[in-house]
């Protein structure tokens, strides 16, 4: 960890080659301080280009400043307070010095401009979420308190590399002491787990005595478990209390990195062995802002567990308007489609990437947004905006309360919704790709697709924009009655992605499978 450290200050970035650059994928920009893609002159950069947007909008409230776990954060979070400081932003970071979930920033800012409407506040999260341990990331959550659109990260990232290429003129620092001392503490612990009957049954959990176990992953979540358990009274064990930077009691995850991925049955070995012990457990990722449920049956497949808490949600919010619309990305499960169809509700199906349900969630137009990454939020149980970011927490929680008042786990019930609306089977392969690759699988069209048919079945649409939005969605997906595939480059990897599904059986799955990994190569 200290030759990683070390390369944060001491490698310097080649603002003439585009891999050293700046670049905001679908969670904003990620790196590694060892490959001079995450570095002090990227946040110093990505810092001052942030506040250049907030006077160019007019964005003049306190700035809510997050970080994880990761190596890199500490420093990163640093020396993004030293800009921001300098250019007089009043930043808001955690009263105890601690880590803070992306949640609770969501949260923050929604509460303070609710409050507070013509002083806005915004924020940024120093996190790379599941990523490997020698990673470093950084995003930035607009006054909708969700992470930013595509044309907001565009003017970030070009005047961060315009910073770059100038060597960093033009960006204001004061001392990292002197930014301490400047900075205001805020109890995000606090304050996000005092509002949590706002959105969960707290009551429903507590009467029905379950023992959870939660494992944070060596994350953020470690504070807000401890806090919930005690305020509310409830049966929580933290089955792993470190945090320690390199992750090393994680178990490697299906390719032998260290990954903290809470949907993955390889990363999350560590709560599966010892699951019996609990009625239900889950973990979350570093920053908190994914889901992982666990119970008797096992891990639950993310895909199976929106299904779950949709169904249940329409089923258990008596306020809610029955306009809301259901907001999944088109790599999700189409189970999902026959569950929103049986609640007589409205599907709206957008590219990867959750800040394409912000403004849904933001306005009160969507009751849920959820995306197949174990990534999702939803609505306060009055119908009103909870967070606009992905909150790891909420959904764990929601788990024990299905389980509280349904007597059902998140398994048992997603096997009574099969018995109504069939079984899919579903898969992802991830396989190495160049940028050139990359380049070429996005730009795909309908008139690649020469066949009429996809695994025996007539196909019935060939799309590269999401139906929900008309956004392109950097990709191909192709639909049949039975099944579907989706093609696209990952936005934070080197790598390219193959999604699908079948409601036949496993054989049609693969022959889908086979298919498409011939048309996208």
């Amino acid at each position: 960890m200290s030759e990683l450290i070390s390369a944060y200050t001491q490698s310097k970035p080649d603002p003439n080659n585009s891999g050293e650059r700046v670049s905001f994928g679908t969670s904003g920009h990620r790196g590694s301080a060892l490959k001079s893609t995450f570095n002090e002159a990227h946040i110093l950069a990505i810092s001052q280009a942030t506040v250049d947007y907030r006077q160019e909008q007019g964005i003049s409230g306190p700035l809510f400043l997050g970080m994880d776990t990761h190596a890199l954060s500490q420093p990163a979070c640093e020396s993004a307070l030293s800009v921001l400081v300098a250019n007089g932003v009043r930043v808001m970071v955690d009263v105890a010095e601690g880590f803070t979930p992306t949640p609770l920033v969501s949260r923050a800012i929604l509460a303070w401009n609710a409050d507070s409407p013509s002083d806005q506040a915004d924020g940024l999260i120093i996190t790379p979420s599941h990523n490997p341990p020698e990673d470093g990331g950084i995003k930035y959550n607009t006054p909708d308190g969700g992470p930013a659109d595509a044309g907001v990260t565009g003017w970030i990232e070009q005047r961060a590399n315009e910073l770059l290429k100038l060597g960093l003129a033009g960006v204001k620092r004061v001392s990292v002491d002197e930014a301490r001392d400047k900075a205001e503490p805020y109890a995000f612990v606090a304050e996000y787990v005092s509002a949590l009957p706002s959105v969960i049954d707290m009551d429903a959990i507590k009467a029905a005595g379950i023992h959870i176990g939660a494992d944070p992953m060596g994350g953020t979540s470690l504070a807000s478990w401890d806090a919930i358990a005690e305020k509310f009274g409830l049966d929580i064990e933290v089955v792993n209390r470190e945090q320690s930077p390199d992750f090393g009691f994680m178990p490697p995850d299906h390719d032998g990195k260290i990954r903290m991925d809470c949907s993955s049955t390889a990363a999350m070995a560590n709560l599966l062995q010892i699951r019996e012990r609990f009625d239900l457990a889950f973990g979350n990722d570093p920053d908190a802002d994914r889901h992982g449920i666990v119970d008797a049956g096992g891990l639950m497949n993310p895909n199976h567990y929106l299904a779950v808490c949709i169904d249940y949600l329409l089923s258990h919010r008596p306020q809610w308007p029955a306009d809301l619309a259901i907001g999944k990305t088109l790599v999700s499960s189409s189970m999902i489609d026959r569950v929103v169809a049986g609640q007589q509700r409205a599907l709206y199906e957008v590219p990867v990437g959750f800040k394409w349900f912000v403004p849904g969630l933001h306005g009160g137009k969507l009751a849920f947004g959820g995306e197949e990454s174990a990534g999702a939020s939803f609505l306060t149980r009055d119908g009103k905006p909870w967070s606009t970011d992905k909150d790891g927490i909420i959904l764990c929680l929601l788990a024990a309360e299905i389980l509280a008042v349904t007597g059902k786990t998140p398994s048992q019930y997603y096997a009574e919704l099969t018995g109504r609306y069939g079984a899919p089977v579903y898969k992802r392969i991830d396989s190495p790709a160049t940028a050139e690759q990359k380049a070429k699988l996005k730009a795909l069209t309908s008139d690649d697709v020469k066949a009429d048919t996809l695994a025996g079945d007539p196909i019935l649409g060939c799309f590269t924009e999401a139906p929900g939005n008309g956004a392109a969605i950097g990709g191909l997906k192709v639909v049949t009655e039975n099944g579907w595939f989706a093609a696209r480059p990952s936005g934070t990897e080197d790598l390219c992605k193959v999604y699908a599904e079948s409601f036949k059986d496993e054989a049609h799955l693969e022959a889908i499978l086979s298919e498409a990994q011939q048309l996208v190569g």
